[in-house]
C-alpha cells in the first residue's frame, strides 16, 4: 500500500519541477514548424545509440533503432481523447505535450529523426561517463527499446524520456536530470529561510481564504515539515 504522504511529497515535488522549468516542454517537441527542414547525416548512427537534443534547461533522450527511427517517451494528452492512430501519430506539438505532463499521459513511440531532434543538434550520448554503468549491447538496447512501445504513465520525477533510455542501455531507469533537482529541493529543505517564507505565505493565504481545510492544512503542514528539516 502506498504512503499517503509520499504520494503528497512526490506530487508536490514535481508541481515544483513544473513551474521551476516551464521551459522543459520544449524539450519533446518545440513548436509545429520550427525548424523542421533541417535535414541529419544518420549514417554515423548505430542500431542501439542513445541519441541525445539539448534544450534551454533539459535534454530529451531516445533510442536509434536504424532506418532514421528514433523510439523516445513522450507525453501527450490525445492519447486520452481519441483512438484514432492517425491523429496520434503525429509529431506530438507543445499543445499536446503540455497537458500530457499534467495528466501524466505518455506513450513510447518512434518518430524520424528529423521529427525527434526538430531542427536541433543531435548527439550521440551512451552515458557511460556520467552514470558510470556498464552497458549493453547496443542490439539489446535496441531490442528492449522496441519491447517498450506503447502507452505507458508519465512523471516527470519517476518515469520521464531519461528513464526510458537508461533502462534500455543499463537495464535500470535512472535520472541524473531528476536526481539534479533533488539536490535543489535539498537545499533549498535545508536553508531556514525556507521555512520562514512558506509560514508567511501559509499566513497570507490562511487571511485571504480563511480557515477553509484544503488550504489551511498545507499552510501549516508544509511549515512544519521544512522546520523539522531544515539545519
Amino acid at each position: 500500500m502506498k504512503n499517503p504522504m509520499l504520494e503528497v511529497v512526490s506530487l508536490l515535488l514535481e508541481k515544483l519541477l513544473l513551474i521551476s522549468n516551464f521551459k522543459l516542454f520544449s524539450v519533446c517537441a518545440p513548436e509545429e514548424g520550427t525548424g523542421r527542414n533541417r535535414s541529419y547525416e544518420t549514417n554515423s548512427f548505430i542500431r542501439g545509440d542513445v541519441l541525445e537534443v539539448s534544450r534551454t534547461h533539459f535534454t530529451h533522450y531516445g533510442i536509434y533503432l536504424g532506418d532514421n527511427r528514433v523510439a523516445h517517451l513522450m507525453p501527450d494528452i490525445l492519447l486520452a481523447l481519441t483512438n484514432d492512430k492517425g491523429r496520434t501519430q503525429k509529431v506530438v506539438s507543445n499543445k499536446r505535450l503540455l497537458p500530457g505532463v499534467v495528466c501524466k499521459l505518455a506513450s513510447i513511440r518512434v518518430d524520424t529523426v528529423e521529427d525527434f531532434a526538430y531542427g536541433a543538434d543531435i548527439l550521440v550520448n551512451h552515458l557511460d561517463q556520467t552514470l558510470k554503468k556498464k552497458a549493453l549491447l547496443n542490439e539489446e538496447v535496441a531490442r528492449r527499446a522496441e519491447e517498450e512501445l506503447g502507452l505507458t504513465s508519465y512523471s516527470l520525477l519517476w518515469n520521464n524520456c531519461e528513464h526510458f533510455v537508461t533502462y534500455c542501455r543499463y537495464g535500470t531507469p535512472i535520472s541524473p536530470q531528476a536526481d539534479k533537482f533533488y539536490e535543489i529541493v535539498k537545499i533549498i529543505i535545508r536553508d531556514q529561510r525556507s521555512f520562514l517564507a512558506s509560514a508567511v505565505l501559509g499566513l497570507v493565504s490562511i487571511i485571504y481564504t480563511g480557515l477553509t481545510s484544503y488550504m489551511t492544512l498545507p499552510a501549516i503542514c508544509i511549515p512544519f515539515c521544512l522546520w523539522m528539516m531544515s539545519d
